[in-house]
């Protein structure tokens, strides 16, 4: 009897600690500051706890349900919501509720317990925040970002088809500035033919900036088309090269081209190619002081259809620091000090990053400060050379020496 008097007791204070932390729950749950619901499978409401949204009364849950609750148009997501919580997962949902449909309502849910083998449906717990404000915030910075949007499109549309009226009145004062540093109509002062040296070189400066810009809003305007056609690469990386070769020979800059010695074909836009190395190599002999080595090379990463051509330029000159090398690629981005970012406008290797992701391919830069720079750009355009068909006529080279 001693003994079962003892077991009563036991089994008694443990019902009585129960009871108080069953108590200690619902009180933390009821002064929190959402709403906290337990619900069978189809979204009925079984229990509540806490501060309810103003939007989302508790008593209709109890009757009619949550799915009811919703705003119609919401009501698909949450019974997604609702499955995936029913099926294990954690469920997220944003709707609007049908009493208040400014109002937002963030619904997060779980389902209660691990899952049972019996034939009892599982039940879940939601908790239910007003993201009223939240949701207000998002749709002002989505208006934002479309009308920044709008504007920037509106920008670059102006700007692409601007290019004939930019152009034409600056050909005409390169055209008649030449004509008078060349005294091809008789002799002019020299004091006079000096500043019309001045005004063909500053011409010649803002016609490379007004192509630059050009051609970075055509992209960004969705109007570059390019002209896709077959070539050999060592072609027009040659070309590049003797545009340069005058700049890199005045400032004393040993300019070098590494090529492969048999043909590489690659099926590309020839111009945007010849950009691509031209606004490379002007950047890194601009970069590069006297004395400095800049090295352009050319080679075909694979022989199959569609493997990488990959450019590089490598110079000797200034370098970029690391802070800086993040923001290189994008329009009107430069590094260096202020001396440095007076010699460009930062729109060089933004065109060559967006013809080259034209192209399908990417640019990447490695640089160490006062040690030089090497731009990348690998584009998937080489054509594999064609293995010869048997019994397709060949071409024999004659022998000389025979």
């Amino acid at each position: 009897a001693l003994a079962f008097r003892l077991s009563a007791a036991r089994q008694t204070r443990r019902l009585a600690a129960s009871v108080a932390a069953v108590a200690q729950v619902e009180t933390v749950l009821a002064g929190q500051p959402g709403l906290t619901l337990v619900l069978d499978a189809a979204g009925g409401a079984l229990a509540a706890y806490g501060a309810a949204p103003a939007a989302l009364p508790v008593d209709p849950l109890f009757d009619d349900g949550l799915v009811a609750a919703v705003h119609a148009p919401d009501r698909p997501a949450v019974l997604a919501a609702l499955a995936k919580a029913r099926a294990g997962g954690e469920a997220q949902v944003r709707f609007a509720p049908r009493l208040a449909l400014d109002r937002r309502i963030l619904m997060v849910l779980r389902r209660l317990g691990p899952a049972t083998g019996g034939d009892e449906p599982p039940r879940l717990i939601a908790l239910a925040l007003d993201a009223t404000l939240a949701h207000a915030r998002e749709a002002g910075l989505d208006a934002a970002r479309a009308e920044a949007e709008a504007q920037n499109a509106g920008k670059s549309r102006f700007l692409a088809n601007m290019s004939h009226e930019l152009r034409t009145p600056l050909n005409a004062v390169l055209g008649f500035s030449d004509i008078m540093r060349q005294r091809l109509f008789g002799p002019i002062p020299d004091r006079y033919a000096d500043y019309a040296q001045s005004i063909h070189e500053a011409g010649g400066h803002l016609l490379d900036l007004i192509n630059d810009v050009l051609d970075v809003s055509r992209i960004e305007a969705a109007r570059y088309e390019l002209s896709i056609e077959r070539f050999d690469v060592r072609e027009v990386v040659s070309a590049a090269v003797a545009l340069v070769r005058v700049q890199a020979d005045d400032k004393g800059v040993d300019l070098a081209a590494v090529l492969p010695p048999e043909a590489l074909t690659v099926a590309a836009d020839r111009r945007a190619l010849k950009q691509i190395t031209l606004n490379l190599l002007s950047n890194a002999v601009k970069f590069t002081p006297a004395g400095g080595s800049v090295t352009v090379s050319a080679e075909a990463l694979g022989t199959h259809p569609g493997a990488d051509l990959e450019l590089t330029v490598a110079d000797t000159g200034v370098g970029v620091a690391p802070e800086d090398l993040a923001r290189l690629g994008r329009p009107f981005e430069q590094a260096g000090g202020a001396e440095q970012r007076a010699q460009g406008t930062g729109l060089g290797l933004s065109l060559v990053r967006s013809l080259a992701e034209l192209h399908h391919g990417a640019m990447s830069i490695d640089s160490t400060l006062g040690e030089g720079a090497a731009v990348t750009v690998r584009l998937p355009i080489v054509v594999a050379a064609r293995e010869p068909v048997e019994g397709e006529a060949q071409v024999i080279p004659l022998n000389r020496s025979a």
